[in-house]
């Protein structure tokens, strides 16, 4: 059996029942303990399960730090990706965000940009961008629905309907996390949903992440990689997830900060 479908029985048992061990899991799976303990401590380096003696229990609950918090973590990563994914969009683009502290950092890098249309759930984008564009400004088109007050976003079926209305030319999505067996995860079922709905709407998908979301998963599956045309982040994908991105086709782009 190939490491990744041990690391997905592996999660299985442990969701199914709530912990293993590392006798059991061996004799399961047909290969040594020591294999096993290997798989245990790269899941648990990964945030997925909780290594304890002979064997593993749940992770504490899969969960993010604040919108707040998040805008101050890895600024200057965040910042070099931004202005990577600007140079790519050009005055009168129709584009559609949303809601990330990556996503909202492309916003302000985009704040020169004329007569943009722009779709998005995110309150904190939507004000970034319809105070820019000149005299006659940017349009915004925000999508409706429950507000999230912690992340400054609407989300659930009506705003996803609301994208379905658009044709855009550019989506930024950002990720939770992304590692080569799942593609990309989030936190949050709504956030997901939204994220496809975008992927739907747009010819073109960026997804703008920086290196510390490599290798990892969070609860609730996002998309998969062949969903991305271009991936802009901050250093290289780790050799799993870059051959992933490369059999998919998607153009990585590092960017490097000043």
């Amino acid at each position: 059996m190939h490491r990744a479908a041990r690391h997905d029985a592996i999660l299985n048992e442990i969701g199914n029942t709530g912990s293993c061990t590392v006798a059991g899991l061996a004799s399961r799976l047909d290969v040594s303990g020591e294999t096993i303990r290997r798989d245990i401590k790269r899941l648990a380096s990964q945030g997925l399960l909780r290594k304890v003696h002979g064997g593993a229990t749940l992770p504490a609950p899969m969960h993010e730090a604040s919108f707040a918090q998040r805008m101050g973590q890895n600024a200057a990563a965040k910042e070099a990706i931004a202005g990577a994914a600007a140079a790519h969009i050009a005055d009168g683009e129709t584009l559609a965000f949303d809601t990330g502290t990556t996503t909202a950092y492309v916003a302000r890098a985009l704040a020169g940009r004329r007569d943009l249309v722009v779709v998005t759930n995110s309150l904190d984008i939507g004000r970034t961008l319809a105070g820019t564009g000149g005299p006659g400004g940017n349009r915004v088109f925000m999508a409706g629905g429950e507000l999230n007050a912690e992340l400054g976003c609407a989300l659930g079926a009506s705003a996803a309907a609301f994208v379905g209305q658009f044709r855009v030319r550019t989506a930024f999505l950002s990720a939770g996390a992304i590692d080569a067996v799942d593609g990309l995860t989030d936190f949050d079922m709504a956030e997901a949903e939204f994220s496809r709905a975008l992927i739907e709407a747009a010819e073109r998908v960026f997804v703008v992440a920086d290196h510390t979301k490599f290798g990892k998963r969070a609860l609730v599956r996002a998309f998969a990689i062949d969903r991305i045309d271009v991936l802009i982040t901050d250093a290289a994908p780790p050799p799993d997830l870059a051959r992933k991105l490369d059999e998919a086709g998607v153009v990585v782009e590092v960017a490097r900060g000043e």
